[in-house]
């Protein structure tokens, strides 16, 4: 008769969570503490045979060549005591689920065997368009999300991503990006939700709610302000002063962590007035911690902890660097242990290290990983059974499409008619599947490293779905020319295509990649807002024909498109739909799908950036006089038509003056007055007539997207406490300040038919963070 060993305190999942952490801190040694601060990337040292020159180093992380050449350690000597992370088990090479479940299994028994209290790893991986992994679906980008308006979407999608996630064995996922979009040429713009602080908070929030719901913890990135560096550069220096980051970029973070529960923060990389973020106490420790009550943990993003010493010359070494960022508030050093060995004992406090192990300690009681009866294998049993691009995720994946693809402009074209007899199909972004994933998207992130690998899923091109659509059309097709680059030997053929065809869809934009070896993503900064390469010269090559012509831009950031308005058959911007991306733009394209996307971001006139962002005082968002500059954009915040036709009135706003720390409504009737059923996005904004401190003329402050029949009315409620009218006043104290509030109502930034006037009334009140309303309810009533 054989007896099973006893089982430890901190094995034992019937004791509270708090009490096993205690038990088996007081059992680790210091050495053991520190293993558990360290991560270790077993792919960091893939390099391509094909890649010759340090040019062509096609790297997946910033400067991700630089380390590896510097020398990898191996596993086990990575965590010969313990370890706190396994790095992208999955998201380095194409492996199949099963290769995957393997390498997993392989890497924890490693760890496992270095540590004396069997203590095994979080196993974390990217999923920002999906699961960052081999023949995994490929979702619609960050920026089409925000297109959607639609947070409970949102949440479907990261559900599903964190299930499938799960079933292999990963435990957290390094999205979302929560970075609020500041200036249009940054690179990452594909990675963002858009540039309203409130419509970026909603639908992080549902992808947190999501992914968390399958298991997954969720990492809020990039914590803060690394979306408005100077000039757009990535990783650049940003020029914020702190009441910008209190009301703009902090917001979106706060409404994930205290609205939505997410579990983990990842840092900038970028500075704020000279301090980096990743050294920032005040950032990591009093605000996060002390003021908002976060109580997961923060992970480097990579190798930010010695980007201090590196890059931004803070710190004499990567010890000092590790020093710094663990006194910071930084728990984890991710993707590679560097600042956080064994050279933080005789440097720090036992008491500080012991803060952060804890933290780590929590989340891998809580994720099950301390329970008697883990294993390895137990933890990626459903990896044989796991299909990552299964059906319903691609009738998601489609669905999300669908509906962030904005019509900007029907034009005399769109919807395309069903007898057309012969269509041009022109552009980069016609046939090339790539155009339509984001910089993290596994064939644009790790496969142009395995170009023989293919790109591990089916994903239709425009054109083939543009075929099906328009079955008893003529398709022809002409690339024109590439996205980058200055070749125009394919314009003639594509000239005569035009010429010879009853309307033109021409399709340009974007090619994503990371660190130069795209139009956008990560490292991917432009200029200016041109199209990229010479497809501005394709398309005016193309109107010149005096045949219609339909532009389509599929892109992770708006481009200047002054110079095609009122010239276009029509005009439809998608927002890298993903793999059902063709399929999607097809259906908009010919009216099968009617679409109901708003701009998250808007589209300027001008390619040499104006405006900036709608969320603007008056001085940066109105034609004054005083500059020769218009700020005005082509199509505003918000914009986005229909194939039917919408209706706004009857505004109702409940009787005031309103306390200022009470409430309102503010309720308007939608109908919809055209033929076919659609949705309508209603928008709520609310303007500060006169404060303390210079306010943007107008603040998105509630949303709902509302689907209607023919002839159909709804009645859309928001109910608005006075807490969502605070802001950063002069002493840097988030205020309610009395006086009125113009109330305004519409479809976009601009198109606002509904007005009326609120005013709050009393003294000026204090608001503190952790009692702040962050959301305006809304409710929506058919009548």
């Amino acid at each position: 008769m054989t007896t099973e060993p006893a089982r430890k305190p901190w094995q034992d999942p019937a004791l509270p969570v708090a009490e096993r952490v205690d038990a088996l801190l007081a059992e680790m040694t210091l050495e053991e503490k520190v293993g558990q601060l360290g991560s270790r990337w077993v792919g960091n040292d893939m390099q391509t045979e094909e890649v010759e020159s340090p040019e062509e180093t096609l790297n997946v992380a910033p400067m991700q060549d630089v380390f590896a050449a510097s020398g990898t350690i191996p596993l086990d000597e990575a965590s010969r005591n313990g370890l706190g992370h396994l790095t992208r088990v999955f998201g380095s090479y194409p492996l199949t689920p099963s290769q995957g479940a393997a390498e997993v299994i392989r890497q924890q028994h490693i760890v496992l065997a270095n540590s004396r209290l069997s203590i095994p790893a979080i196993v974390h991986e990217e999923c920002l368009t999906g699961f960052t992994t081999f023949g995994a679906t490929v979702y619609p980008a960050a920026i089409a999300w925000g297109a959607t308006f639609d947070p409970d979407l949102v949440e479907r999608m990261a559900a599903a991503i964190g299930r499938d996630m799960a079933a292999v064995g990963v435990h957290q996922g390094l999205s979302p990006v929560l970075d609020v979009v500041r200036d249009y040429r940054w690179g990452r713009v594909e990675e963002t939700i858009g540039e309203d602080p409130y419509l970026v908070a909603l639908l992080g929030a549902g992808y947190v709610r999501g992914l968390q719901s399958a298991g997954v913890i969720a990492t809020l990135k990039h914590f803060a302000g690394y979306s408005a560096s100077r000039g757009a550069r990535n990783h650049g220096p940003v020029p914020m002063g702190r009441r910008e980051l209190l009301d703009v970029i902090l917001p979106t973070f706060e409404t994930a962590i205290r609205e939505a529960g997410a579990g983990s923060v990842m840092n900038s990389y970028s500075d704020i007035d000279g301090l980096p973020a990743v050294a920032d106490p005040w950032l990591f420790t009093e605000l996060l911690r002390d003021r908002w009550g976060f109580t997961g943990t923060v992970v480097s993003d990579y190798w930010a902890v010695p980007f201090l010493a590196s890059t931004h010359h803070v710190a004499t070494d990567v010890v000092d660097a590790g020093v710094q960022s663990l006194t910071a508030g930084i728990d984890v050093e991710l993707p590679d242990t560097l600042g956080f060995g064994p050279g933080l004992i005789d440097r720090v406090p036992e008491e500080l290290i012991d803060r952060a192990v804890r933290r780590l300690l929590t989340q891998k009681v809580e994720l099950g990983l301390l329970d008697a009866d883990w294993t390895p294998e137990k933890s990626v049993a459903g990896a044989d059974e796991v299909d990552l691009d299964s059906a319903g995720n691609r009738e998601l994946a489609r669905e999300l499409a669908e509906r962030s693809i904005v019509l900007l402009d029907a034009g005399s074209a769109l919807p395309l008619a069903a007898g057309v007899k012969r269509v041009a199909v022109v552009g980069p972004a016609a046939a090339d599947p790539r155009t339509f994933m984001g910089c993290y998207a596994f064939p644009n992130h790790v496969l142009p490293r395995y170009p023989d690998a293919g790109l591990g899923i089916e994903v239709p091109t425009a054109v083939e779905a543009l075929g099906s659509a328009l079955k008893g059309s003529e398709i022809v097709y002409e690339r024109g020319c590439a996205v980058i680059g200055d070749d125009r030997s394919g314009f003639a053929a594509a000239v005569e295509a035009a010429r010879g065809a009853d309307v033109t869809v021409a399709m340009v934009g974007d090619l994503a990649g990371l660190f130069g070896h795209g139009t956008s993503g990560e490292g991917c900064d432009a200029a200016d807002l041109t199209l990229p390469g010479v497809q501005a010269d394709l398309l005016e090559a193309l109107l010149a024909t005096g045949r219609p012509v339909v532009i389509v831009v599929v892109s992770g950031r708006p481009y200047a498109l002054g110079a095609f308005a009122g010239r276009a058959a029509g005009l439809v911007q998608a927002f890298m739909p993903g793999e059902e991306g063709g399929a999607a733009i097809a259906g908009v394209l010919t009216g099968w799908v009617n679409p109901g996307a708003k701009l998250p971001v808007q589209i300027p006139r001008h390619a040499g950036g104006q405006p900036g962002t709608y969320l603007q005082p008056a001085l940066g968002a109105e034609n004054t006089g005083v500059s020769n500059l218009d700020p005005a954009p082509l199509f505003p915040f918000g914009h986005g038509r229909s194939y039917t036709s919408f209706e706004l009135d009857d505004l109702r706003i409940s009787e005031g003056p309103v306390p200022v720390d009470g409430e309102f409504t503010v309720t308007v009737r939608v109908r919809n007055t055209g033929s076919r059923a659609g949705d309508e996005v209603v928008q709520l904004y609310l303007k500060d007539l006169v404060a303390q401190v210079t306010r943007p003329v107008k603040q998105l402050t509630g949303f709902a997207r509302v689907p209607l029949e023919p002839g159909e009315a709804k009645d859309v409620t928001f109910t608005v406490h006075a807490d969502r009218t605070a802001f950063t006043g002069r002493d840097y104290s988030r205020v309610v300040e009395p006086g009125d509030l113009d109330v305004l109502v519409g479809t976009s930034a601009t198109d606002l038919p509904c007005t009326g006037r609120v005013t709050l009334a009393g003294d000026l009140r204090v608001v503190e963070d952790r009692d702040r309303r962050l959301v305006t309810p809304v409710t929506v009533e058919k009548i």
